[in-house]
């Protein structure tokens, strides 16, 4: 069923704009990683990549409206420094959605009812809490020269929950299987 609601439709297609170009912004940040010699932070960007566009999914499936143009306004951060720098977009970037955007937004559609949204949008929140602290993490080891210590980086790809060197039996999020998440 499509939002009927035209703040929590603007909302969800804003946050898919949104999603769409981190997903893109952190592959382009991965590559950087990887070619200054930060394999694992590399893998960091690729997974949280991934996690971003089960977002941007979620929002475009929660949309499901008549076929449409719309005009969208997302924030983004633009552009590519070194790896430190791009992790800095990045935390800036996961903090805005955490401490702004995806709280406001998840309040409207809580207000309109809508429980696909409310779904969708508390989905991303919770894993872009995650992301912030992640990309924190690699920050703190890339300052130093050092690439961060990981195994491997596991991403539900029903809610995008993140969790590094090991999926959990159920997402705590949204109660996935251990045998669904993605790893990388």
């Amino acid at each position: 069923m499509a939002v009927s609601n035209a703040m929590t439709s603007d909302f969800l297609h804003s946050a898919y704009g949104g999603e769409s170009m981190a997903h893109m912004r952190y592959l382009t940040w991965g590559a950087v990683a990887e070619k200054e010699g930060f394999p694992n932070i590399a893998k960091l960007f690729e997974a949280i990549s991934f996690a971003e566009r089960v977002h941007a999914n979620n929002h475009f499936k929660e949309i499901d409206g008549t076929t449409s143009d719309a005009t969208v306004t997302a924030g983004a951060v633009f552009g590519t420094g070194k790896t430190v720098d791009n992790l800095q977009g990045a935390i800036n970037g996961e903090l805005h959605e955490v401490e702004q955007m995806y709280p406001v937004y998840l309040n409207a559609a809580e207000f309109q009812n809508e429980k696909g949204a409310q779904r969708s949008f508390h989905f991303a929140l919770e894993a872009e809490k995650i992301h912030a602290d992640l990309f924190a993490q690699a920050q703190n080891a890339a300052k130093e020269g050092k690439d961060m210590e990981l195994k491997s980086v596991y991403i539900c790809p029903v809610c995008g929950h993140t969790v590094l060197d090991g999926a959990p039996d159920n997402c705590p999020v949204c109660g996935a299987k251990k045998d669904m998440y993605k790893k990388f």
